[in-house]
């Protein structure tokens, strides 16, 4: 696909999700591509190499919980953020949302840093960490108003990963494929002890494909207990099912 037909896949795309793209939205989504391909040839940050792969399964993706986020929050923290998805796509939208990534590989971080820069993205800070060790830290529990993750673990890991750092009437939202019953079915004890609920899950294709989507939309109703989460590897290695 030539650029214009890029472009023209990235506008039609974020309109299915009632988003329109300014110039400088599109600029900043293909500066975004050109450096996750550079930085791809030396590390690992994306097996999506295809110009119209990543626009479809990592930016529109990214951008496909823009309706189910609010319109009131501030602070937003994508825990596990990899290569910055759904982070940085999300704050090229929202360009009011204080944003936090989170990640615990320093070289990830290295080029999240970069990107940040070349797109001169405002109120976003990179932090190189475990979710385990964040989550318990005063700067960072229940600091914010929405949690998300993008295809990080199992929901039950998950919640332990990501409820801790969101506010008592906070939601942290699960960005997940297709198969999500069996997830949904093993998260009702972690649901329980760590204060949140599930109020929606939303299916959807993604736009120009056959590729099924769940956003589950989880409210936290009460504080999570002090002993959560747990130390480092214990939530993957010991899910709260």
């Amino acid at each position: 696909m030539n650029e214009n037909e890029l472009i023209k896949l990235l506008k039609d795309g974020a309109s299915e999700f009632n988003i329109n793209l300014e110039k400088e939205d599109i600029e900043s989504f293909f500066k975004y591509k050109e450096t996750l391909l550079k930085w791809n040839k030396n590390i690992n940050l994306t097996a999506i190499t295809d110009d119209r792969d990543i626009i479809i399964k990592h930016f529109i993706d990214s951008i496909s919980v823009v309706p189910y986020i609010g319109k009131d929050l501030k602070k937003v923290i994508d825990v596990g953020t990899g290569a910055g998805f759904p982070g940085i796509p999300l704050k090229i939208i929202k360009k009011d949302l204080n944003v936090t990534l989170l990640d615990s590989l320093e070289k990830r971080t290295k080029f999240l840093n970069e990107v940040i820069e070349k797109l001169d993205l405002k109120n976003i800070e990179v932090i190189h960490s475990r979710a385990e060790d964040k989550g318990v830290s005063g700067d960072f529990r229940e600091k914010f108003d929405l949690a998300l993750a993008r295809a990080v673990a199992n929901l039950p890991v998950l919640l332990e990963y990501c409820l801790p750092f969101v506010k008592t009437g906070g939601t942290f939202i699960a960005m997940k494929g297709s198969d999500i019953q069996e997830e949904l079915d093993n998260s009702k004890k972690a649901l329980e002890i760590l204060g949140g609920e599930i109020k929606d899950v939303i299916k959807f294709n993604l736009p120009s494909t056959d590729i099924k989507r769940n956003i589950i939309i989880i409210k936290k109703f009460r504080h999570t207990p002090t002993k959560y989460p747990r130390k480092s590897g214990k939530p993957s290695k010991a899910p709260l099912i």
